[in-house]
């Protein structure tokens, strides 16, 4: 005698005895249910990769302005290719956050100023990827 508990916690039993199907067979796990389920579990795959995405996105971008500062702060060669490739980049990166304050020092600006678009990118990717994780 097969014991198994059905879907809405009712215990069922097996006489072993040709009764209906559904006294004869216990459920499989693992199956298909025709109730969705499989789409939302592709829906909730799908966001979970776009959400990595933008928060690498983000990540990568912050990592762009991070080095723009240190190449300013430690005054690196600007003929250099890559020294002026990641400017060019923090530059249009940094959008509105430029110029934003204006010290005496140069170099403080461009602390404060990347900085904070930095910081704002880092806030932004990470709420905008756990929104995105939350689409079920």
């Amino acid at each position: 005698m097969a014991r198994w508990r059905s879907k809405s916690g009712n215990v069922a039993e097996d006489s072993g005895q040709n009764g209906s199907p559904a006294e004869r067979t216990a459920p499989q796990p693992g199956r298909h249910r025709p109730d969705g389920e499989p789409v939302r579990k592709s829906l909730a795959r799908a966001a979970g990769a776009v959400a990595t995405l933008v928060a690498v996105a983000a990540t990568v971008i912050a990592i762009v302005l991070a080095l723009h500062i240190a190449f300013v702060v430690f005054s690196a060669n600007q003929a250099n290719p890559i020294v002026r490739t990641v400017n060019d980049w923090a530059q249009s990166l940094a959008w509105e956050f430029r110029d934003m304050f204006t010290p005496k020092d140069q170099r403080v600006a461009v602390i404060v100023d990347y900085g904070i678009a930095a910081v704002v990118y880092l806030i932004a990717g990470r709420v905008g990827a756990g929104l995105i994780r939350r689409i079920r």
